[in-house]
């Protein structure tokens, strides 16, 4: 069989190899010698007549195969992790619905009865009839951050009458106590839990209180109840007052 290709086609394979590095091709072949130039191992040198003459011999002819790419420009990684920083903000928020106008913020008691009448003894005339009593509730309420409830009346008397007149002081009083609870459902300051039932009391003698809380949204419930004056009468007039509820981020 004929070791060399004629008249045929011969398919060169090009191979590319990633990794890792091979040794590129210099080889040589001599037609009838059992001898194999490498890259290492050069064999005869120079060209077919000079081999022939170095070695004595007749070659019929010779084939030769070099190649050569430059390597890589850096180490290969086979594995790339791309790690990406994504950051936000998040305003601090407290929310009330308080209506659509002031007017839903003017609580009237109207008219706080007392004993009038001709026949009521004169230790319960004047005296109040019963407890005054306001319910303001909103369904939406809270903060997204840790957050203070206040509560403040602008006087500790309750509601008061500006202008009384005289009166005796023995018999008479120009003020009505009323205590402020709140109620909602929330956590405690940095606690991380199911929210519960929580409460701020400010009682008819105090004119202030706060609770800490974690971030919360619920409804609000607040009961304004002014207990019956009966140890005096009331003087006659215009008994105002104001109660600030404040939801205040931390």
């Amino acid at each position: 069989m004929k070791k060399i290709l004629s008249g045929t086609v011969a398919a060169i394979a090009l191979i590319a190899v990633a990794a890792p590095a091979a040794a590129q091709t210099n080889q040589r072949h001599y037609a009838g010698l059992p001898i194999v130039g490498t890259a290492t191992n050069p064999g005869l040198i120079g060209t077919g007549l000079a081999e022939a003459s170095v070695f004595g011999l007749q070659i019929g002819t010779r084939y030769r195969a070099q190649a050569d790419a430059p390597g890589d420009s850096a180490d290969a990684t086979p594995t790339v992790n791309v790690v990406f920083a994504l950051s936000g903000t998040v305003n601090r928020d407290c929310s009330f619905y308080a209506g659509n106008d002031s007017s839903a913020r003017a609580i009237d008691f109207g008219t706080i009865g007392v004993r009038t009448g001709n026949n009521e003894n004169v230790n319960s005339a004047f005296e109040m009839v019963g407890q005054a009593e306001a319910n303001i509730d909103t369904l939406t309420a809270g903060c997204n951050t840790n957050n203070v409830v206040e509560i403040n009346k602008n006087d500790i008397r309750g509601l008061v009458n500006a202008n009384p007149g005289g009166y005796d002081t023995d018999e008479f009083q120009a003020n009505i106590p009323y205590q402020v609870t709140a109620s909602w459902t929330g956590v405690a300051q940095n606690a991380q839990t199911t929210g519960s039932s929580q409460s701020l009391v400010v009682p008819t003698n105090g004119n202030a209180g706060q609770k800490p809380q974690g971030a919360w949204r619920s409804r609000m419930d607040i009961d304004i109840v002014a207990p019956a004056v009966t140890n005096k009468g009331l003087v006659a007039g215009s008994y105002t007052g104001t109660t600030t509820l404040t939801l205040r981020a931390l």
